[in-house]
Order: structure tokens, then sequence, then C-alpha cells
């Protein structure tokens, strides 16, 4: 990943690649940011009229590169648009830094070194540029022809290395909150990437088993346990969920807890993640070019995965633990078929009329084991239905819950750290569709609110008297476009920062 620094070098004098300036929209043309002050001298004060000469207006994510002034030791100037002038929303600013600090580090690309003079008022802007360079300058290319470049640097299989370092000008490395908000980015931005990793990583070599084990190497090396689950193990305690989701596939199914505990934890959270590492629908096969990115159907448990090891790292004072409930979707002569009757971890039947509603199946065994543990708070996430995404877009996911103040909680969170949510509701009419003549409860009910009906049958199955959300990240877990501000094209780590930011207000005791 890009290595970080926090800077008191001047601009002129420092060896890079490129500066990076903001540039914001002002009423009749571009304005120079904060930070820049010493690179619009350069230009004699006369760098907003350059940039209005080359086309600039200071939009969001636009970019503008202009040879440096003389006397630079760095060659490049490269700006890039803020939007509109501050506002005084904390969460808003913090995210126009983040996207503008991930645009120019993806366009530097190749890059051995630049320099970042972006406005730094205080450490959430800090952190904010240091996540919006290493999130921006994520690229996935473990599976292209490479090769080796002539001074044994790293070098990306298309031709560019990601950015390798990056110095925060106007930084102070001795300010213990400006250095704690740049190594709090450093573990959530690392772990975040590594849930784009395995979402990226194809099903042929990231199956249950597969990715039970590097949950297994992770809670090594960070001291967290982990109980893994196999086909025998949920045969004996009764997972009909996930092993009837798993048994027409010859990569058998997994259940893995991974728990970080803290010795002055008060509060504990639950975290369940739907891992399925490929969805092919099943005998209720999908239907030709919606099977292609199914190997993003894991990215739930990514997510989950992710945020406990990044809890870990950040030494917070909370219990967190994470259920990865991963299975393959498959069809076969010994597949779940439509009609059958699956008898879950919690005793309740299930009558499968869809074989491709297989998330919620995987998901009810999980809930149901987290449950046992009484959690102040339990949340699954997955890429549980196509309903959302078609309600909320690509960018976007819902948030549903058993209680109303927490679901804005979390939504709340959500905006703070830059993950567009929106709060859907469990309208109770939409439960009696899923009423089975034959089981407790059909995993489909009406199709029309197909994403709440999804929300109510994973509610069946969260214990009496816990407060839970379910997050459903359809649309946004996996980006088929181009890239845009810090999110690439492809896996993208969705949910991860959300769980993170709940960690840590149960940690600090906010969480009601």
């Amino acid at each position: 990943m890009t290595a970080l620094t926090l800077s008191t070098a001047a601009a002129p004098g420092l060896r890079a690649d490129a500066i990076v300036v903001g540039v914001t929209k002002g009423a009749k043309r571009p304005v120079v940011a904060q930070g820049a002050e010493a690179v619009d001298k350069a230009y004699d004060g006369k760098l907003a009229d350059v940039l209005e000469t080359l086309g600039a207006s200071g939009a969001e994510g636009e970019l503008t590169k202009l040879p440096a002034p003389a006397g630079f030791k760095a060659p490049l100037v490269l700006a890039v648009g803020l939007g509109d002038e501050p506002s005084k929303d904390a969460a808003h600013e913090a995210e126009t830094l983040r996207k503008a600090a991930g645009v120019a580090a993806r366009a530097l690309a190749g890059s051995k070194k630049a320099a970042f003079a972006l406005p730094l008022a205080d450490a959430d802007a800090v952190g904010a540029v240091a996540e919006g360079v290493l999130l921006g300058a994520y690229s996935f290319d473990t599976y292209k022809e490479t090769a080796a470049p002539a001074d044994n640097a790293p070098k990306a299989k298309n031709g560019k290395a990601p950015l390798a370092e990056a110095a925060l000008l106007g930084g102070k490395p001795r300010d213990k909150e400006q250095k704690a908000a740049l190594d709090r980015a450093v573990a959530v931005s690392e772990e975040l990437n590594r849930a784009r990793d395995l979402v990226n990583t194809p099903a042929n070599d990231l199956n249950p088993a597969a990715f039970a084990a590097i949950a297994q190497d992770a809670a090594k090396e960070h001291g967290l346990k982990i109980q893994v689950l196999d086909e025998k193990a949920l045969t004996k305690g009764g997972y009909g969920g996930i092993l009837g989701v798993g048994v027409g596939s010859v990569s058998p199914p997994r259940l893995v807890k991974l728990s970080y505990t803290h010795p002055k934890a008060s509060k504990s959270l639950a975290f369940v993640g739907k891992g399925i590492t490929y969805d092919s629908g099943g005998i209720s096969l999908k239907p030709a070019g919606h099977n292609e990115t199914m190997k993003c159907d894991m990215s739930g448990a990514a997510a989950v995965f992710a945020a406990v090891v990044a809890a870990a790292r950040l030494g917070l004072e909370v219990n967190v633990t994470g259920w990865l409930a991963l299975a393959e979707n498959m069809p076969s002569g010994s597949a779940v078929r439509p009609g059958d009757v699956l008898r879950m971890y919690s005793g309740k039947t299930v009558e499968v009329l869809n074989t491709d509603a297989e998330g919620r199946l995987v998901l009810a065994d999980a809930l149901w084991a987290a449950s046992a543990e009484k959690p102040d708070a339990l949340v699954d996430v997955a890429t549980l239905t196509g309903a959302m995404v078609l309600a909320l877009g690509s960018r976007t996911f819902g948030v549903m819950a058993n209680d109303d103040a927490f679901r804005s909680a979390v939504v709340e969170m959500a905006e703070e750290v830059g993950e567009p949510s929106w709060p859907m509701p469990l309208p109770e009419h939409l439960r009696k569709g899923m009423d089975s003549s034959t089981a407790d409860i059909a995993n489909m009910g009406e199709r029309m609110g197909g994403g709440l009906v999804a929300g109510l049958f994973l509610r069946e199955f969260v214990g009496d008297g816990i407060t839970w959300a379910h997050i459903d990240i359809a649309g946004p877990a996996f980006n088929e476009q181009g890239p845009f501000g810090y999110t690439p094209k492809g896996g993208t780590g969705s949910a991860v920062r959300t769980l993170v930011r709940l960690a840590e207000v149960a940690a600090s005791g906010d969480l009601a």
C-alpha cells in the first residue's frame, strides 16, 4: 500500500513527482483552496488565473495538470476540484477531501512520491485525506501478467504501480491527534482494501474453505479467537440453512466465528456477513448476464471480516464478534430443490420456494447463533436483494432494523464515514406473504418490496430483546462501472467503515 507521512516540508523544496493542490468553485472562477498557499505564491498569486485559462472550474473530481513553477523540485502541479466552497457540515467536508485525494492518488499511478497540499485544518481532515489516498490508490492486479521493471520497483500488472508514497503537507508529525488520525486511516484502509481483494478474487480460488483459511491466518496475526465449523460440525449442530445452500457444491460450507475482545470493554457487538463465494442461483438458475459478477456475493462476509480485524488493530474498548456464513450456491444432483423444507439452526422450518433467495438462509442460521451470545447490538451485512438496487441504485445501501432509533443511528454513522445509505421500513403487512402451508415460513414473499420482505424474513431469526439492524449492500458492494472518487471498479469494501464506526461509538460508551 501507499506509504503515508505527515510533512512540515515546504512545497518548493520537496522532491516528488507531483504536488497536489485543491481548487473550489468560486462565484465566477476557481479558487485555490487552503494548503496551497506556497504553490500559489510561486505563481505570483495567480494560480487561479492560470487554472481558469486551462479550463478548470473547481468542479468536484476535476483534474488539471500544469508545470510546476521555477525553483520547484517537483515537475508537476496537479489541481483537483473540491466542488463548492466549504460548508459547515463536517461529514460533507471530510468526504469532499476523501474523494479529492482519491481521484488524485489514482491519477498518479506509476509515481514514486506525491505531496498533497490539501486543506488540513484538523485531525479529521488528516484522516480524510489519508483514507482518500489509500483507498484511491488501490488496484487489484493479482491475475494480470507482469514483467519485473528494471529498477526492481513494485509494478502493477497493467504497467503502472499504485502511488508509492504520499506526503501530507501541513501535517504535524508530533501532534498526537493527527498521528492517531493517520494511524486509524491506515488500519481501516488496509483492512477495507483486504475486503476489496477478497471480493475481487474469483470463486475458483476463493471457496468457503479458502475464505476460512484466510480468516484463520488473520486471527493468528492479530490475536483473535477463531472457530471454524466445517460441514461435519454444521451437520452435528443442525445448521440446516447453511448446509441447505451449500449442499449442491463440491466445495462444502463453513461458518466462521471471529472474536475480538478487550479487557475494558463494557459493550459487545455481533456482526454477521453473507458469504456466498459464488451464487449461480442453484436450481433456480440465474439467467444469462447475471452470473458474471456473482463472485461478489460474499461482500457482506468480507466487510464483517475486515471490520473485526480493524477493531482489533485499533484496540477499541469493545468486544466484537464476526460471523461469516460461507457457502457456494450451485445446481447439482444433490442441490436443494424449490419446494424442499429445511430445518434451521433455530429449529424453525423454512420452505424453499426459490433457491436463489439463499443469502437469507445462511444469514438466518448465523443470526440465531449470534443471538445466543446476547450482544448489545447485532448487525448483518449482505448483498441480499436485487430489489434494493432497484430502490436505491448502485451507490446507496439500505438499512432496516427492529428499533427505529438504532436504524437512525446506523444511517447517521454511515453518513459520518462517507457511505451513502437510506433508512428502509419493515412493513408488517408484507410478513403474511411468507406464510407456508408446509413449513413455519417460506423464503419468498411478495415480489414487490422484495428487499423489505428479505428483512422481515431475517427478523424472524433474531433473538428476543436483541437490537438488530440489516444492511443490504447489493447496490454499492461491486462497482461495474468506471472508478469514481476513491472507489475503484470491482469490489468496493462497502459497509466496512460503517461497522468500524459503530464499534468506535460502542467503545466510547455512546451506543444507546
